[in-house]
């Protein structure tokens, strides 16, 4: 569903008051209000089409400056990042004597990075002229309100200038993967045959993994589609046979989990797209929901934020390296070539090698960063795709969410089974080595 900011500052916070002009604390020290700002990042990425590798890097810079600011001001209670992720120097804290609204000036970081990371400036301008307007509208006094807004450039330009060191850039520039339509070897598949998505991403500065290479992928399963005993031939045999009979549940998971960007729908001489958040959207969702269930305070909700987004950013590095090492094939590609050219998956196949599996990767390293804020067997319903007409689904933990999702991939038709259940153990690697490294809240 859709939030009103109007909604969410004004009618979800019962401790507002709209006859006062005072109340300006109440209003930004709110989690709620910074579920909804990430939730406004969802919407922009969304519409700008990106790749689910390219979104996570959104979220990652703008959580970490928002972070940074909650750190700098209450410097007893939260460390800084700085020394902790790779590059990142020493970030300004707040000067005392100048006070100022510190989760306001949060807010403001998170939309400045947010947008300028990726794209043209100006893409968040509303909404962050409507959180200076609340501010004004609630009375926030005129120099709480310039050192708050002073201190969030301050921490943005930063964070700003150290994101340019991650080598994103210089990937935009690098040669094109060259397609090989050789047995066994990822080609493009329909309907867009789109061009391989981000071969050189394992070349982006990572946050806490040492390198792309920390944590490799074993091989997969040997190309052998002749051999009826053999385990390549098996696993196709397994998802074709999977698809051909899905049940309605099957469907449902698969769809809930699909988090397709821009799907291509053709029909006879139509083509239209549909966007829907991608997984990392919806991993960003679903902390939002965890820190509204677990009525999490302000900071503890931009720390499950940040650490969250910190582990999908380093989840997609340690599988782009794994895709473009092995290049395998969909099984889409092999089904169609092999056994029947008809043949479709239930979801659209997304254009990158199979192995190893994006969702899988970042759902399981989400899955134990979020775990170690809310701990584990934390029950929740996940409404992050009722507003794309698909029901929610419950979950025991974070981690039962992240083993529903390997189905998801399988049923959807997408990756096979193993390739999930290899990608999950990966990711879970990075999202446990994202919680014991990095330090945050201090005890």
């Amino acid at each position: 569903m859709k939030y009103s900011f109007l909604a969410v500052a004004l009618g979800a916070m019962a401790v507002v008051s709209c006859d006062r002009k005072s109340d300006y604390a109440a209003v930004f020290n709110n989690p709620l209000l910074y579920s909804k700002t990430v939730y406004q990042l969802n919407t922009v990425v969304m519409g700008n089409n990106f790749s689910p590798i390219v979104a996570s890097r959104n979220y990652t810079y703008a959580n970490i400056a928002a972070y940074e600011v909650i750190a700098g001001a209450y410097p007893d209670q939260y460390e800084s990042l700085a020394g902790q992720l790779h590059g990142l120097g020493p970030v300004p804290v707040a000067e005392k004597g100048r006070p100022m609204d510190p989760e306001f000036a949060a807010l403001l970081a998170f939309c400045k990075l947010g947008e300028a990371v990726t794209f043209p400036a100006g893409s968040m301008k509303d909404y962050v002229d409507s959180l200076k307007k609340l501010a004004d509208d609630h009375g926030m006094p005129a120099d709480i309100y310039n050192n708050s807004v002073a201190y969030a450039d301050s921490v943005s330009a930063v964070i700003m200038d150290w994101s340019k060191g991650d080598h994103y850039l210089q990937t935009r520039g690098a040669s094109e993967y060259n397609v090989m339509d050789s047995p066994g070897r990822w080609v493009p598949t329909p309907p867009a045959y789109s061009p391989a998505a981000e071969p050189h991403w394992r070349e982006i500065r990572p946050m806490v993994l040492d390198s792309f290479s920390m944590f490799p992928a074993p091989a997969p399963y040997k190309f052998d589609i002749t051999d009826k005993k053999s385990d390549y031939y098996k696993q196709v045999m397994e998802i074709k046979n999977a698809v051909d009979s899905l049940t309605p549940e099957q469907a449902h998971i698969a769809d809930f989990w699909d988090d397709n960007p821009f799907k291509l729908n053709v029909s006879g001489h139509l083509m239209f797209g549909t966007k829907k958040f991608s997984p990392p959207g919806h991993w960003m969702s679903i902390a939002g929901i965890a820190a509204e269930k677990a009525n999490a305070d302000f900071p503890t909700t931009v720390i499950a934020f940040t650490k969250t987004a910190i582990a999908l950013f380093d989840a997609f590095i340690q599988c782009w390296d794994a895709k473009y090492a092995y290049n395998t094939v969909r099984p889409e590609t092999v089904i169609n070539k092999y056994m029947d050219p008809n043949w479709r998956p239930h979801l659209q196949t997304p254009p990158f090698p199979e192995y190893t599996c994006g969702h899988s990767t970042g759902s399981a390293a989400a899955a134990e960063t979020l775990t170690s804020v809310f701990g584990d067997h934390f029950s929740y319903t996940d409404t992050t795709e009722l507003e794309f007409g698909i029901k929610s689904r419950s979950y025991k933990s974070f981690r039962d969410a992240a083993l529903e999702n390997n189905w998801a991939r399988f049923y959807g038709g997408i990756h096979y089974h193993h390739s999930c259940l290899v990608s999950n153990e990966l990711g879970t690697k990075v999202g446990d080595l994202v919680v014991q490294r990095l330090k945050m809240k201090k005890t």
